[in-house]
C-alpha cells in the first residue's frame, strides 16, 4: 500500500524554511495556494529579508521596516508589493491638478536608490527629503541621491561596467502613509554623452499621469558613478514643481500595479512608453514652432499693410 505525502503533512518549520528560499513573486504566488501557506508566507522576517536583498539601501533605514504598528514604518510585504511591480497611472489627470479625491501629499519623501550591474549591487543610497516647505513645493522637483561633488565608491569588484548593463531602482517611500512606488524603468531607456564634460548619462524613466519621471545616472571615467538625480517633466518638456510631482507620486502609490509580466517585458514596456512620450513632446514642440511662425507671418503682414496704408494716405493728401 502506498501513501501520498501532501503539503499538509509537512511540518510547519520545514515549509517555512522552503518558503524563505523563494523570491518575492514566487512567495506571493505560493501564499495563494492554501490558508496554511498564506499564514506562513506572511512572516514579516521573510519579507524583510527579501526587501533587503532586493534593495540593499533599505539597510540604512531599518526604522522603515519595523512592525507596522511602529510610527513611520511600512509592512515589509506591503513595501515589496508596492515597489516591485511597475506603477500604473493613466494619463487622464494632469500633473499639477489638485483634486479633493487625491491622497494626502507626503510630508517626507524617502528615496531608496540602488544601482546594479548584472544583479550585483554597485551603489546604495537612502535620501530623506522634507517636502512641506514652500520652497520645495514651488521649485522644480529634483532629488539628488549622489551629488557631483561627493562621488561614491562602488561596491564589489566590477571593473568598468558597460553603461547599457547598469540597472537602477529608485523607490519613493511615504513613511506616513506606509506606501511606496518605484519610479525607475530598471533598465536604461537612453544612454548618451554630456555635451561639455563628456560624462556618460544613463537615463531611466517611467511615465505617470502624463509626466516623465527621469532618473539620470552620471558616470565618469571608468563608469564610476558621479551623480544620481531624479527630475520630472510634463508633456511640454517643462519642469514640474515639487507639489505637482508629489501629487503624482501620491496617486501612483495608491493606484494599482501592473502584474502578469516578466521583469524584462515590463522594462521593455516602460521604455516603449518613454519613447512615445519623447515623440509626443517633439511633436508638440514642432506644432508650437509652426504656430509661432504662422503668427509671426500674420503680424508681419498686418504691419506691412499698416505701413502701406499710411504711405498711401500721406501720398493722397499731398
Amino acid at each position: 500500500m502506498t501513501t501520498t505525502t501532501t503539503l499538509k503533512d509537512l511540518p510547519a518549520d520545514v515549509l517555512a524554511c522552503a518558503l524563505r528560499r523563494l523570491d518575492g513573486p514566487s512567495l506571493a504566488a505560493a501564499s495563494c495556494a492554501t490558508p496554511s501557506l498564506r499564514a506562513l508566507a506572511a512572516d514579516p522576517d521573510t519579507w524583510r529579508a527579501l526587501c533587503l536583498a532586493r534593495w540593499p539601501s533599505l539597510a540604512a533605514r531599518p526604522d522603515l521596516l519595523l512592525p507596522i504598528s511602529a510610527a513611520g514604518a511600512l509592512s515589509p510585504q506591503r513595501l515589496f508589493a508596492d515597489a516591485f511591480p511597475f506603477p500604473s497611472l493613466p494619463d487622464a489627470a494632469p500633473c499639477s491638478s489638485a483634486s479633493p479625491h487625491q491622497p494626502q501629499l507626503p510630508g517626507e519623501l524617502v528615496s531608496a536608490v540602488d544601482v546594479y550591474h548584472r544583479g550585483t549591487p554597485l551603489l546604495s543610497r537612502v535620501v530623506s527629503t522634507p517636502t512641506t516647505s514652500s520652497w520645495f513645493l514651488t521649485s522644480p522637483f529634483c532629488v539628488d541621491a549622489v551629488a557631483r561633488d561627493t562621488p561614491q565608491q562602488q561596491q564589489g569588484h566590477v571593473a568598468a561596467p558597460a553603461a547599457a548593463e547598469m540597472e537602477l531602482s529608485w523607490v519613493a517611500i511615504d513613511p506616513r502613509a506606509g506606501r511606496a512606488v518605484n519610479v525607475s524603468s530598471r533598465r536604461p531607456v537612453a544612454v548618451d554623452r554630456h555635451w561639455y564634460t563628456g560624462d556618460t548619462l544613463v537615463r531611466y524613466a517611467v511615465v505617470l499621469a502624463g509626466c516623465k519621471f527621469e532618473a539620470t545616472l552620471t558616470c565618469g571615467e571608468g563608469h564610476v558613478v558621479r551623480e544620481v538625480s531624479l527630475a520630472v517633466e510634463d508633456a511640454d518638456g517643462a519642469a514640474v514643481s515639487g507639489e505637482g510631482a508629489l501629487r503624482v507620486l501620491a496617486a501612483a502609490m495608491a493606484a494599482p500595479r501592473k502584474g502578469g509580466k516578466e521583469e524584462d517585458e515590463a522594462a521593455a514596456a516602460a521604455k516603449g512608453r518613454y519613447e512615445e512620450f519623447v515623440r509626443s513632446k517633439r511633436g508638440r514642440k514642432e506644432s508650437k514652432a509652426r504656430k509661432e511662425v504662422l503668427v509671426d507671418l500674420c503680424c508681419s503682414a498686418v504691419s506691412a499693410v499698416a505701413v502701406l496704408s499710411f504711405i498711401a494716405a500721406v501720398v493722397l493728401r499731398s
